[in-house]
């Protein structure tokens, strides 16, 4: 395991090779969107996911409008993303469950979050972290760089927040899925990806 001191260069460096880039969590108008931009961003790109939701919030931009739709409709505006399906299903449950159990305030508390249908620890993470929370949302991008720069020795999200979370000062906590994704999404190629991680890797 690098030293924090080696470990913060390393993470200046890779926000310096990473392009600034909207990401899917981004720029949203209210929580709920943040939180149904997230499950729908799962295995499926930022650029996507941003375009469906920007389609879906512009004809039902709260819960209050979008539990009014069956699961066609929204089969319908979000085909694009991969596993439209479930996906569909689940942000709609999600939504009445925000109405029902939270009278339409989205939660801001992990353990409510991971209650939701179609959010798992990741999506809850990655969203407090976009309100400003100091929690790391661990994705194949975090879990890879992670690895590769010696920051964690695990493939399982809890181990790698845990060694991460350890590592980090609490301040920087928030940011690092963010850095992680813009760095991962600008190398897309594995070869030169692992050349500019080898770099980074020699930083002292």
């Amino acid at each position: 395991m690098v030293s924090r001191e080696i470990a913060l260069k390393q993470l200046r460096e890779l926000k310096k090779r990473g392009r600034k880039m909207r990401l899917a969590a981004d720029g949203w108008k209210n929580n709920w969107q943040t939180l149904i931009a997230i499950i729908l961003s799962a295995r499926t790109r930022d650029e996507t996911t941003i375009k469906v939701c920007e389609k879906m919030f512009t004809k039902s931009p709260t819960p209050q409008k979008f539990s009014k739709l069956d699961e066609k409709q929204v089969k319908e505006l979000i085909y694009s993303v991969n596993f439209a399906n479930n996906k569909s299903k689940n942000i709609l449950k999600c939504t009445k469950q925000i109405l029902e159990e939270h009278k339409g305030k989205t939660p801001e508390k992990f353990e409510e979050l991971v209650e939701l249908a179609g959010v798992g620890r990741k999506t809850a993470n990655v969203y407090l972290a976009e309100l400003g929370k100091q929690e790391i949302g661990v994705d194949t991008h975090v879990t890879y760089i992670s690895n590769y720069l010696d920051w964690a020795h695990s493939r399982k999200q809890e181990e790698i927040e845990k060694s991460l979370k350890k590592l980090f000062p609490k301040k920087r906590h928030k940011d690092l899925n963010w850095i992680l994704v813009q760095f991962g999404k600008t190398h897309t190629s594995k070869r030169h990806k692992d050349e500019v991680l080898d770099e980074i890797k020699r930083v002292k």
